[in-house]
């Protein structure tokens, strides 16, 4: 028997309780809770035919929220809202092997209420992998343990979360933690990425630098590693999360399958044995809770992007985990069932578990050959690494760019979030980016299309094909990095990932003729653009005295107020179509389609707008703005927790006008209780509508009597009496516009002053705690406390003693993430 962390004793036997067809599943002496039982099936049988007579799997609750990766740790919002199984409470998990010649079912390890996941068995087939979350403890570790149940051991430790992992050929282990350090760009659940340790948990190294999730790792058999990558730069947050591969060194990162497919997500992917195909699951829309989907098999025959290499197995999408036996024969678990398939699509049950919890992760307990060992194409002493780009003007929707046109490279490097509290945008963007984006500057490409350049290790970074005059050609929507001394080669722009990278041998191309250029940053320029910091003066100085609420050129408005979340100008700059940014669409779009190039705003400040002329370090602000998302708020800062959202709620309900419907509403008819002005498609209209324009199902849609009956326009919260929705009928005489039907004769009318009076009262519950915008603003507790955790502030720090500048916070936090070679701690978040 082997000795439980937690004071337990584990059973150290094969073996159970066999009557018929029924196993009693065997708990632990001394263990207080009940156990289920399990029914064996004739398949379990046929498995031992087919040269597997263990299998291990585990028990576990299902966990509470419907997104597929919120299964870890607790809520941004609220520290003691828990996301694993249970909310805190206790979990019937367990770590199981199943005899499939007796039908016997033995707990090798017992959770004790905590919470036991992802077994793997080792290339010995005896020692099995696995995460054990004690219970009353918020994170889970790695373990390892016999088959036999001796051995009990853990392998990594701390306050982070390890999970899915599974072995290497060199005897290291590849798994999933959330020592990222960083949160979920749209939804309020911490972020794991790939990681790889020794067998003692020792010489922890990042294999992945992705601002979201990576999930189920797994060895290829060329060796390499297969992954889940979800990733959302300037395009749809719920549709890109595809099978992915790199070395087992992190290097050569590229999509293995689905990068260019607007849902599903591909999980769990495993190769099939002798084959380039895998095993997957193909989990529907944005992902179902625990894994679940459609049994898949992809094959790279036909490349990475083409759907005549899939084929679905199973038609209903209630599975999870498969393992592949051999190129006809996997294992899968259904909620309670444990069953044998083969691709041709026939299932039989192998176990079923009666219980409240389901059966996860089986696995046979069989040895097997390692994959090969690939060289190491690293060198820990650099800081940074290498990119050569052949040719610029080859790829997928490069049509109509002309050769010579391409002149630069701009680099950007997307930020990762210290915290994050709902699935929108918040004040990052009005519908627009989830991700702040760091302006490295710019890199030369050569006239043959080639680049060579150096880049920051360990770094996500994508490319804008610029030309001539700094305006956007072409935008990555997606990131890549290199580790640590690596040279990373591609084609083109949005090149198809199943071609061959052009030789780079020699003087092949223009830019290997000489050395590799250095980023030419913008240097004094802030590299991290806050629109009310940086863009709002520029407007102040040029556009606001013809612009403003007296004036109000072309209807448009660009004062600094605030409205009910961002302020004015932003929303009309955004609503007006002035920025075109990836609107949360789909990825890979056209040629000038996305930034300066495709931004009416840029045209309006090159001296041809009524003669408005900016400095070149103004124009140079609005183009990097611009180039980075068009952010508003310049600092994770500014996200707002659920006390604050639902203070915007409370603040529309404060709005107790009975005018509107009296008068308002004789034009402007429908719309609910929260937007007294009504705004936005319908769902019905909306369906049509993105149906009809092919649009991403989250895309921003804005047509101009959505803004201009917007809350977001029409309330004025710095200054209330200028509020859009009193001006609009007041009569011109008193200042007004008369730009409704109902009139106003001056300030002093009755309906004007009940309307002035709400929105006053509007302004009072938003100004209850100091907002983003406002003077006085300080960050929520639960960015100090994330702050603290993460060691960017003292851990004696209490919000409200002394006014931090969050701005140099959040930088101090990205920085964590730089490689120094030169320091003991080569990368300063990982202790």
């Amino acid at each position: 028997m082997a000795g439980h962390p937690d004071g337990q004793t584990v059973i150290g036997r094969r073996g159970g309780v066999f009557f018929a067809t029924l196993v009693l599943a065997f708990v632990c002496a001394g263990a207080a809770r009940s156990a289920g039982y399990f029914e064996a099936g004739e398949a379990a049988k046929r498995l031992s035919e087919l040269g597997v007579e263990r299998v291990v799997f585990v028990t576990r609750l299902r966990y509470d929220d419907p997104h597929w990766y919120a299964n870890i740790g607790y809520f941004c919002d609220d520290e003691n809202h828990k996301a694993y199984a249970g909310n805190g409470t206790d979990d019937e998990s367990k770590l199981y092997v199943l005899d499939t010649k007796t039908g016997e079912v033995a707990v090798l390890f017992d959770g004790r209420g905590g919470g036991v996941r992802d077994a793997a068995v080792h290339y010995d087939g005896e020692t099995i992998l696995f995460s054990h979350r004690p219970a009353g403890k918020d994170n889970y570790s790695l373990y390892e343990i016999q088959s036999d149940g001796t051995g009990l051991r853990r392998v990594t430790g701390g306050d982070y979360d390890d999970i899915e992992a599974t072995y290497l050929p060199t005897d290291e282990i590849v798994f999933v933690s959330t020592r990222s350090k960083r949160w979920v760009g749209c939804w309020m659940t911490q972020v794991g990425t790939l990681f790889k340790c020794d067998r003692q948990g020792g010489n922890i190294q990042p294999l992945s630098y992705n601002l979201e999730h990576d999930n189920t790792p797994a060895v290829l058999n060329d060796g390499r590693i297969l992954y889940t990558r979800w990733e959302y730069l300037d395009r749809s947050q719920v549709g890109y999360h595809q099978l992915w591969a790199m070395n087992p060194d992190g290097t050569d990162v590229v999509t293995f399958y689905g990068n260019q497919h607007h849902y599903p997500l591909y999980i769990e992917g495993k190769a099939i044995p002798g084959s380039e195909k895998v095993l997957a699951i193909d989990s529907p829309g944005h992902g179902r809770t625990d894994h679940l989907g459609h049994v898949c098999v992809i094959s790279m025959r036909y490349g990475p992007d083409d759907r005549r290499g899939y084929k679905r197995v199973t038609p209903r999408g209630e599975y999870n985990d498969p393992y592949p036996i051999d190129s006809e024969n996997f294992i899968v678990a259904s909620h309670k069932q444990l069953l044998l398939g083969d691709v041709s699509g026939r299932l039989e049950v192998v176990l079923t578990y009666k219980g409240s919890a389901n059966i996860h992760e089986p696995a046979p307990v069989v040895g097997r050959p390692r994959q090969k060992i690939m060289a190491e194409r690293t060198d820990e002493d650099m800081a940074m690494g290498q990119m050569i780009l052949a040719d610029v003007y080859e790829g997928r929707n490069m049509e109509g760019v002309k050769r010579g046109e391409i002149k630069k490279l701009l680099l950007l490097e997307p930020l990762p979030k210290p915290v994050n509290f709902s699935g929108g945008m918040d004040l990052t963007s009005w519908l627009g980016t989830f991700i702040l984006e760091r302006v490295l500057g710019t890199v030369p490409v050569e006239e043959d299309g080639s680049a060579f350049f150096e880049v920051p290790a360990g770094r996500p970074v994508l490319f804008v094909a610029l030309d001539a005059n700094d305006m956007s050609v072409q935008r990555m929507q997606s990131f890549t990095n290199v580790q640590p001394g690596e040279s990373l080669g591609c084609i083109g722009c949005h090149e198809h990932r199943s071609l061959s990278p052009a030789s780079v041998q020699g003087n092949s191309l223009a830019a290997m003729r000489r050395a590799p250029s250095r980023i030419r940053s913008y240097d004094p320029l802030p590299d991290v653009i806050d629109f009310r910091r940086h863009v709002q003066p520029i407007l102040n100085e040029h556009c606001v005295k013809c612009h403003n609420y007296q004036d109000r050129k072309g209807r448009v408005v660009l004062t600094e107020d605030l409205g009910i979340a961002w302020s004015l100008s932003y929303y009309m700059l955004i609503a007006r179509g002035q920025v075109a940014d990836g609107r949360n669409g789909y990825g890979n779009q056209k040629p000038r389609t996305i930034g300066s190039s495709a931004s009416r705003l840029m045209q309006k400040i090159d001296g041809s707008h009524h003669e408005v002329k900016l400095s070149d370090e103004q124009r140079r602000t609005v183009w990097m703005w611009i180039e980075s998302g068009a952010p508003y708020a310049g600092t994770y800062a500014g996200l707002r927790n659920g006390a604050e959202q639902h203070r915007q709620g409370a603040a529309y309900g404060a709005f107790s006008s009975p005018v509107l419907n009296r008068t308002c509403r004789k034009c402007h008819s429908g719309g609910g209780k929260a937007m007294p002005i009504p705004y936005g498609l319908s769902n019905e209209e909306r369906g049509r509508y993105v149906r009809e324009k092919n649009l991403a199902p989250h895309e921003r849609i804005v047509r101009e009597e959505d803004y201009r009956f917007s809350a977001h326009i029409l309330f004025n919260t710095s200054r209330p009496e200028l509020s859009p929705l009193l001006l609009g009928p007041l009569a011109k005489s008193a200042g007004g516009w008369e730009s409704c039907e109902h009139r106003f004769a001056g300030t002093d009318d009755g309906d004007y002053q009940s309307l002035l009076a709400s929105l006053r009262a509007v302004k009072a519950k938003l100004d209850e705690v100091p907002r983003f915008g406002q003077p006085d603003f300080q960050p929520n507790r639960q960015y100090i406390r994330e702050m603290i955790r993460f060691g960017i502030l003292d851990a004696d720090y209490k919000p409200g003693e002394k006014p931090i500048d969050y701005f140099e916070t959040d930088q101090q936090y990205w920085r964590l993430f730089w490689y120094t070679p030169d320091d003991e701690n080569k990368w300063a978040y990982l202790e």
